[in-house]
């Protein structure tokens, strides 16, 4: 009985996403529909990847290269590459792509900030590049990097919108400190955002600081958002009803996005892996030495709002069996998606002996992708004693006044 209700919970629930994919036209869709008017004669670039497709899965490059009244003439791709197979944090070369002839500027290489001579003869850059909602996931970054390009060489941007897939609502974890800001955090925003790729790109574009270019080429530059259509700030990707295509090899489905969002964090340093090599990325977790039991017990321990652990057996991708802890949201209105990775790494300080975080070998990198000087120092002068609920409740303070202030970039409502 149990069973036929879940199926037909289930059945609903997949109408349901139908009927609202029916009804959400992403960036690439609406440009089409308007007979590409934003780049009508002229000759483009395009930067994106496998995610980067219509809400037909169709790919934004064999999209605009149908269109009669626009001249494609080159891609760029982001880290992954345009094929999205090349691992994290390789660099990806140049090279001709094989379907179209077009030449594939790679910015994961020699080169993250367009070369002028990339941009020769490029009316506009057309962006469209899946995000995940968090600051640490590169392709913001990448679009940030080729705006300030674009802008200084008198180029045209333009964005195409796609769902932030954690919603537009939810805002959670550390701010960036400006002194970490890089590549693997070039935005100012909370870990968790809640802004969609053209909305950010209004903030580079209009909030003085936030771009590393001359103020006169900010304000002169051009930005065009082209946004979506039916879909608003209270949806979650599930509910979007839109299929995901992997944006990265570690991200395969939106179960992953969540995981990243929570876990991504916590197995910086210490025994603690997030289910990397595992049908279930970011979301099971194993600590060296431990079981799976007791990996479980600590975390119930922290009585965490929103979320709860079940202990699962499965394989690694290599066909090994492993047990360990699955991470679920219970409840995505108290959850705050990054605390859980302040507690492992609480937790890992209690499980090793002494403080590995003393013993960093590359601080700045822990501090680029976590964002806090106040937090290195409280883990690594505190240890397993360090005042996670109090920096908890500290960012979520600093979290609710950004989004404040970011509400006049919105260009979606809940």
């Amino acid at each position: 009985m149990h069973k036929v209700i879940r199926v037909f919970l289930f059945s609903i629930l997949s109408l349901l996403g139908v009927a609202q994919a029916e009804r959400i036209y992403l960036g690439i869709d609406v440009l089409e529909q308007s007979g590409f008017r934003a780049i009508a004669g002229k000759r483009v670039g395009l930067l994106t990847h496998p995610a980067g497709v219509n809400r037909n899965g169709e790919s934004s490059i064999d999209v605009l290269r149908r269109a009669n009244n626009v001249r494609l003439v080159a891609l760029f791709g982001p880290e992954h590459g345009i094929y999205g197979n090349e691992k994290a944090n390789v660099p990806v070369d140049d090279k001709i792509d094989p379907s179209t002839g077009l030449p594939v500027y790679s910015l994961y290489g020699k080169y993250r900030k367009p070369a002028p001579k990339m941009l020769e003869g490029l009316d506009a850059l057309v962006i469209d590049l899946q995000d995940l909602g968090v600051r640490s996931y590169t392709y913001v970054s990448c679009m940030r990097y080729a705006m300030e390009a674009c802008f200084e060489n008198g180029v045209e941007v333009v964005v195409l919108d796609r769902p932030n897939p954690l919603g537009g609502l939810k805002v959670d974890g550390p701010p960036l400190d400006r002194e970490w800001r890089s590549y693997v955090g070039a935005f100012h925003v909370p870990y968790v955002h809640g802004l969609t790729i053209a909305e950010l790109a209004r903030i580079a574009k209009h909030a003085p600081g936030w771009m590393e270019t001359p103020e006169t080429a900010r304000k002169n530059g051009k930005l065009t958002i082209v946004p979506m259509r039916g879909w608003s700030r209270s949806m979650l990707w599930t509910q979007t009803g839109l299929r995901w295509v992997p944006t990265s090899p570690y991200i395969p489905d939106v179960s992953a996005v969540l995981g990243y969002a929570m876990t991504g964090l916590g197995a910086q340093e210490g025994g603690f892996s997030h289910g990397i090599g595992t049908p279930y990325p970011f979301r099971l977790l194993r600590y060296k030495g431990k079981s799976a039991q007791e990996v479980q017990s600590a975390l119930i321990a922290k009585n965490i709002p929103g979320l709860s652990y079940r202990i699962i057996k499965t394989q690694t991708t290599a066909g090994a069996p492993i047990e360990g802890v699955y991470v679920s949201v219970r409840d995505w209105q108290k959850a705050r998606p990054t605390e859980i990775s302040f507690h492992m790494m609480q937790i890992t300080a209690a499980w090793e002996s002494g403080n590995p975080f003393q013993s960093v070998k590359n601080p700045a990198l822990f501090n680029k992708h976590v964002g806090s000087s106040a937090w290195w120092d409280e883990i690594n002068q505190r240890g397993d004693q360090a005042r996670v609920t109090a920096f908890v409740q500290q960012w979520s303070q600093q979290a609710a006044n950004f989004q404040r202030q970011a509400k006049r970039f919105w260009i979606y409502q809940p």
